[in-house]
């Protein structure tokens, strides 16, 4: 692998990047958030096309061109060069923060493939609020890598201006009267939401509308966590960071592992009840009711994108509630080390985030509830947590404060 200095710069096929690879951001920030991006700008640098920019309302250019998957501190980008456009002449790949400073990240870095990566931290930086890390541009015919690192003063909303791109909800002066001759002027261009809508305390809700007849499309539900736990170290696996067995209270690489699940309780508009979980190999169906579906189970903790719940909002008429919830299969909590974060992704919506911020050690956390009301979509943040009592568990405690009426028993994963 070829290690990248700023400033330094090499062509792609020099590196032995000749078709589809992946571009992933390890950004190391502790508890700060910070959103990346790339955007897809022409020849004089602009973003001529917003499709072109893709972060996490919109994660997927025309064509797949470049993708995104958002995991916690690492974000993959899929990048096939070759479905690009003319008009698109680079990839400019970014980092921002609305919290904090750039000088408070860890050790980070910008990979392509297995063949270079460019590191950068902290101490590169002073009071920026962005980043511009790297980019991917033609010249002369060929595809190019260079290693940027430049601080930028704003944050996305400040990038997005650079680029030539206009945030949705921005007000603009009005235009200025014409006379009736004058020819219609031509449509404004599309402006781009860099909303994200954040339930910070118990109890806190948004409802969304539908945008059409069609329901909400595919549903994600996901759960990730800090594998790093403002360690400021770099990025890698969940077993050899560590970070689990800090968590846990157990030392890294012990065997048997820790097992921390996302799973469901449901409730259908016709009144059937159930859940959807590992345990138990209940896995849901997304074709089918539930429509809802478990995509799988992380027994080890070596999977970045953490887990994830898939429902089919195209049948959300047919879905009355869904508890959305994280347990701990093996292991002694800590959760307030974990900065563990439930996204809710749904197609031409922003993105619904809802971190688990309290304290507790107990093994259950109800983390959302989502509901239909009158075919609207109703988000509530719940987080409340929950531990077995005698036969009680914690299960079954969580099942009775929201009045699901479940059989439980005892299980196993096979």
């Amino acid at each position: 692998m070829t290690n990248f200095t700023r400033g330094q710069k090499g062509k792609l096929a020099d590196l032995g990047l000749n078709g589809p690879f992946a571009v992933t951001l390890d950004i190391v920030s502790g508890s700060m958030e910070v959103d990346v991006s790339c955007f897809g700008v022409d020849a004089a640098g602009k973003l001529s096309d917003d499709r072109y920019m893709v972060f996490y309302n919109q994660k997927s250019a025309p064509d797949n061109a470049v993708t995104v998957e958002l995991n916690g501190s690492r974000s993959v980008f899929q990048v096939d060069l070759s479905r690009l456009p003319a008009s698109i002449d680079k990839l400019v790949f970014t980092a921002a923060t609305e919290q904090g400073s750039m000088r408070a990240l860890g050790n980070s870095s910008m990979a392509l493939g297995q063949a270079a990566t460019f590191a950068f931290t902290g101490t590169d930086f002073q009071d920026e609020k962005a980043v511009i890390i790297g980019e991917l541009y033609r010249r002369d015919g060929n595809w190019r890598f260079g290693a940027v690192g430049q601080g930028f003063a704003g944050g996305l909303a400040a990038l997005l201006k650079h680029f030539g791109g206009s945030e949705a909800g921005a007000s603009s002066p009005a235009p200025a009267p014409v006379p009736v001759s004058t020819p219609a002027a031509p449509p404004p261009a599309n402006k781009i939401s860099l909303s994200k809508i954040r339930l910070e305390k118990r109890g806190d809700k948004i409802s969304l509308d539908k945008r059409d007849s069609g329901g909400y499309g595919r549903i994600r539900v996901n759960l990730n966590w800090n594998q790093n736990a403002s360690q400021g170290q770099a990025p890698a696996s969940k077993l050899d960071t560590g970070f689990l067995g800090k968590l846990f209270n157990k030392p890294a690489g012990r065997a048997g592992g820790i097992d921390l699940d996302i799973g469901c309780l449901f409730e259908m508009s016709n009144g059937a009840k159930s859940a959807v979980q590992a345990l138990g190999n209940s896995w849901g169906a997304y074709d089918r009711p539930p429509y809802i579906h478990l995509e799988g189970d992380d027994r080890t903790g070596s999977v970045s994108s953490g887990e994830n719940i898939f429902i089919n909002g195209t049948h959300f008429d047919q879905i009355k509630r869904v508890l959305v919830y994280a347990f701990i299969y093996e292991g002694v909590p800590n959760w307030a080390a974990t900065d563990g974060v439930v996204t809710i992704e749904i197609p031409g919506q922003p993105t619904v985030e809802v971190r688990l911020d309290s304290d507790s050690q107990h093994a259950m956390c109800a983390i959302a509830m989502l509901e239909n009301h009158g075919g609207n979509l109703q988000v509530t943040k719940l987080v409340e947590y929950f531990g077995g009592q005698g036969k009680i568990t914690a299960h079954q405690a969580m099942d009775e404060r929201y009045s699901f009426g479940l059989n439980w028993k005892a299980g196993r994963k096979d």
